[in-house]
């Protein structure tokens, strides 16, 4: 039987154009180690990956990836 536990998962979305932007003021928050996860190649196909890249290396973020992802469900 699962005991008793407690789990918190603050999230902060942000919408629109130029959200992205919001990132590198985000990252103050945290600590230097940042792990990136995705699936596909649609990240990188539409230039979001190398904009968090570039911002997360200009923000001196230790990075570490986990490409391909499957999604589950898978659709």
């Amino acid at each position: 039987m699962l005991g008793n536990f407690t789990y918190c998962n603050p999230t902060k979305l942000y919408f629109g154009d130029q959200s992205l932007h919001n990132l590198s003021t985000e990252l103050e928050n945290y600590g230097s180690n940042i792990l990136l996860v995705y699936g596909g190649g649609s990240i990188k196909k539409n230039g979001i990956y190398d904009e968090v890249i570039n911002i997360l290396k200009d923000s001196g973020k230790n990075i570490a990836e986990i490409p391909g992802v499957m999604p589950n469900p898978t659709i």
